[in-house]
């Protein structure tokens, strides 16, 4: 018999959380497990990832980037 492989969970190094209320509304932006900052942009987005060292080709590659409760163009309250 052989085994059959786990499936590939990816574990992005950027997390970026749901848009949360606020003037502006903005979304937490978790990098390696640890909360960077508040992005209100997709610049936000890409100026944690730059101050982290990590370049980022693709904003939806989920393999980077994980997007919780919308997408990168998802910056505004439901």
């Amino acid at each position: 018999m052989t085994e059959i492989a786990s499936p590939r969970v990816p574990h992005p190094r950027i997390l970026v959380l749901g848009v949360q209320p606020g003037t502006p509304p903005f979304r937490i932006v978790e990098i390696d497990g640890q909360v960077v900052g508040e992005a209100t942009a997709i610049t936000d987005v890409l100026a944690a990832a730059s101050a982290a060292g990590i370049r980022v080709h693709d904003l939806d590659d989920p393999d980077v980037v994980r997007w919780v409760g919308g997408d990168k163009f998802t910056w505004l309250p439901h």
